[in-house]
């Protein structure tokens, strides 16, 4: 992988526009070499970029791009003695896993991609009913639900953290600082859901008291005093909130607003430094969810922090998991190409994407990456944080037990 060069905000964000291809023009495989003299790659993405999850969509998206324009800046990625760069390739599914096997046929027949992204778990699983079959494609599968392992899928990388290993290091800092009371109020997606019964389930054996479930649709609900209010009528010590990050911080807001004084244990989709926009640090008090991206200590972080702000420009959003886990993402993609041979294979690329995380480059490590297990989970080091004091206190996420590499 050839060295980063850095790229000027303005000049940045022009060739950001110009790296993404909605759909347009066919470049099967290898699309031939392209103005810059580098050979094309197409990659796809299937995921919402319309709708109430279109701001999450870009983000991922925004992540993709990024490493796209910087492996392409840098002279390409070499494969077979010749130099390759990427070309996104979009189709908007609106967060609807129906859409979304649709959307990846639409991307299979214009533009053979040999890697299609999904950014969350119900689209993956109903690409896992298809990427097995010719054409066969490697699915990168954005989303933390572990259930998505479950079909052991030999063509699918799964890039996240799974978010069952978030739930005990959560309760260990909560409950013994709040109380044993816990009132339910998540999105109520399938995510959401998952997450609902595994905190549940988490919360229960340790002791404690769940009230009902007053989950809404984060994705469409403006207002959230009422289901605020009916949640803290459980009389809860702790919120389990969560969904995107503007409306889990409306929901902190309103919960604010009505005198509720505990903690709230927060899904790991929603992130502090976006909520920040709308609801003050003193109002995050007690609050664990993850680490905020930009704060993340690792060796790669403050370089591509930087590089982030420089391409989108200091008032541009703070960066967040969804932008760095696809960012890495991609860039090991293009090492596990370099390492197969081949820009093509999937069976070959995901064979290589092992090796890939674990040599990949210092600059390039916003997460330390252990290796690949046998279900296809990218296996990483992570962190949560416990607002404490106006401050963010690590915590350690252990990965879990069933995640281990063999």
């Amino acid at each position: 992988m050839r060295r980063i060069r850095r790229r000027s905000g303005s000049a940045g964000r022009l060739v950001l526009l110009a790296s993404v291809v909605f759909l347009a023009g066919a470049c099967g495989g290898e699309g031939g070499a392209g103005e810059d003299g580098l050979e094309v790659v197409p990659i796809g993405f299937a995921g919402p970029l319309s709708g109430g999850a279109a701001y999450y969509g870009r983000n991922v998206l925004r992540g993709l791009q990024m490493a796209s324009d910087e492996i392409a800046e840098s002279g390409g990625f070499m494969v077979d003695g010749r130099a390759h760069r990427f070309e996104i390739v979009t189709a908007d599914d609106r967060y609807l896993p129906y859409e979304t096997s649709t959307a990846a046929r639409r991307l299979l027949q214009q533009n053979q991609p040999a890697v299609i992204l999904v950014p969350h778990a119900g689209g993956i699983r109903a690409l896992q009913e298809i990427n097995l079959r010719e054409p066969k494609f490697l699915l990168l599968a954005y989303s933390s639900e572990p259930s998505i392992l479950e079909a052991q899928n030999p063509l699918m990388v799964m890039l996240p953290p799974r978010f069952d290993g978030y739930q005990e290091p959560f309760i260990d800092v909560l409950m013994p600082r709040f109380g044993n009371r816990l009132a339910l109020l998540g999105t109520t997606t399938a995510y959401g859901r998952a997450w609902t019964e595994s905190v549940t389930a988490e919360w229960t054996s340790r002791g404690g008291t769940v009230g009902r479930d007053h989950g809404v649709d984060y994705n469409t609900t403006t207002d959230f005093t009422g289901a605020v209010s009916r949640a803290l009528a459980d009389n809860p010590d702790v919120l389990f909130i969560g969904g995107p990050s503007q409306p889990t911080a409306l929901v902190i807001r309103a919960a604010r607003e009505q005198g509720f004084g505990g903690g709230f244990l927060i899904m790991d989709q929603a992130k502090f430094m976006e909520m920040l926009d709308i609801v003050s640090m003193e109002a995050l008090e007690g609050a664990v969810g993850v680490y905020p991206q930009s704060l993340y200590p690792t060796e790669g972080t403050p370089g591509w922090v930087a590089r982030y702000h420089e391409r989108f420009g200091q008032d541009f959003q703070v960066p967040t998991s969804e932008v760095a886990i696809n960012y890495q993402g991609l860039h090991l993609v293009a090492r596990a190409m370099e390492l197969a041979g081949t820009t093509t294979d999937p069976e070959a690329i995901r064979a290589r994407i092992g090796e890939a995380a674990r040599t990949m480059p210092d600059e390039l490590r916003i997460f330390d990456m252990g290796g690949v297990t046998d279900a296809g989970h990218l296996t990483r080091a992570v962190f949560a944080a416990h607002v404490l004091n106006g401050e963010f206190i690590a915590v350690p996420i252990p990965v879990p037990a069933s995640t281990q590499l063999r």
